[in-house]
Order: C-alpha cells, then structure tokens, then sequence
C-alpha cells in the first residue's frame, strides 16, 4: 500500500505523535493538540486529519477500557448528542472549505487555545461550582465535536463547561476520556465518506502506529520521575510557532 515519503513530513510526525502518546499517558496533558497542526506543516490539513485519527483511535482503546462506565450519565447525556452535531458541522466544512482555509482554522484553534492556557495560568483560582446547564454543556460539546473533526482539538471548548462543573476527579476523567473516544470513532464515517481515510493516509498511519504506545509509556515514565514545567515551556513555544505559521499560510499564502 502506498505511504508518505517526504522525510520532512516525519521529521515533524514522529515527535508529533510521541508527544501526544505522551499526553495520552497521563503527562502533560495539552499535548494532545499536536499532531494536526504539526504534520499540516508539510502535508494539507485533511491528509494531516486523516492520518491522525486511526492513531487517536488507537491509542483511546485502553482509555476506554479502563474509563467505562464510570462518567456522569445527566453530562453525556447532553455532552454526546452535542458532539455528534459538531462532528457533522466539521464534515461539512471540510466539503466547503479549501486546504489553506482549513489550514487558516487549525492555526486558530491552536492559538486560541495557547491563549486559553495563558489565561488559566494567571487566573489559578478554581471558579465557583456551576449548575448542571443543558444548553451550555450542548453548546460546549458541539463546539468541542467542530474542533475536534477540523483538528482534533475538541478539549479546550468542552473545558469551558466541564471544569466550572468540578465533578468528581474520576467521574470528569472518565467523561472526558469516554466522551472524546466516542467522538473519535463516530469521526471515522465522516472521514471516510470525505476520503480522509485513503489508502496512503491509513498506510502512513500505519508506519507511524509503533509509536503510539511508545509514546503512552514514556508519558507514564515522565508523569513518575520528570517535572512537566519545562516540558510544557517547550511544548507550547512549538505550538505557538506552529500556529501563527500555519494562520499566515492560510491567510496570506
């Protein structure tokens, strides 16, 4: 089966899904975002879509496992049928919208949530407990399902609801955890159907799939034995990098 043979796309690959195995094996969480906007460095935005979501996919199976069962059924309730209805949205848009306009929102989405994380940083007290809220959570969650189809990048706006929610350590992981397995592999239809799933993507996703539990285990590692401060200075200097580069090809490219 035919794969990606640019080395540069590797040279940015490979880090991109150590880091977000990493992230997937509880270090440093804000890893995740990294793929996308990383390999659509030297691929178009659907490619870099496609050939990320079977690695997600795979690496969400012991996430799964280990979190089913165990989240807030009055949340998912609202949270997956909220998904669902931006998973559809983001299928759309990949139908309406050229490769530099897509590579202009994953840019965005990318900065918006650097600015997210610099927000949180100088604002550390916890906001009050808010209600269970139908509309918001649906609202947060289609918002996540969008983000999550353009760029895989659905945390930050399903953290806007969940986190004032303060739920239960457990039960917001397992949410969390759960919520963005489900939306992963309902996502697997749009991609198909779009051909983000070809051949050469499933083929180079393949290559790049030893990787995915590698990365997980070092996450497991570092969460043990390495301060995440540094790790996290760097990991956003490269995301930031990345974001206004990939706004600018999308904009002015």
């Amino acid at each position: 089966m035919p794969f990606l043979t640019d080395p540069w796309f590797y040279i940015l690959a490979i880090p991109a899904v150590l880091i977000t195995g990493i992230s997937k094996g509880g270090f440093a969480g804000g890893a995740g975002n990294m793929m996308v906007p990383m390999m659509a460095l030297a691929v178009p935005a659907p490619v870099a879509a496609g050939i990320a979501l079977p690695l997600l996919c795979a690496m969400d199976v012991s996430g799964l496992r280990a979190w089913w069962g165990k989240w807030d059924k009055r949340e998912m309730r609202v949270l997956v049928p909220g998904g669902l209805l931006g998973i559809l949205l983001g299928g759309v848009t990949f139908t309406l919208f050229s490769d530099q306009v897509i590579k202009a929102m994953v840019g965005v989405t990318t900065l918006l949530f650097l600015a997210r994380t610099v927000w949180l940083a100088r604002h550390r007290e916890p906001p009050p407990v808010a209600p269970h809220d139908a509309v918001k959570g649906g609202i947060c969650a289609a918002a996540a399902g969008f983000t999550s189809t353009i760029a895989h990048a659905g945390s930050p706006p399903l953290a806007i609801y969940l986190y004032p929610r303060q739920l239960e350590r457990q039960v917001m992981a397992a949410t969390t955890v759960v919520f963005f397995g489900i939306v992963n592999y309902v996502k697997l239809i749009p991609y198909f159907l779009l051909g983000n799933l070809s051949a050469a993507n499933l083929s180079t996703a393949l290559v790049l799939l030893p990787l995915a539990p590698v990365g997980v285990y070092l996450g497991i590692w570092l969460q043990k034995h390495v301060s995440d401060a540094l790790f996290y200075k760097l990991l956003y200097a490269l995301l930031l990098v990345t974001g206004v580069k990939l706004t600018w090809d999308g904009i002015f490219a």
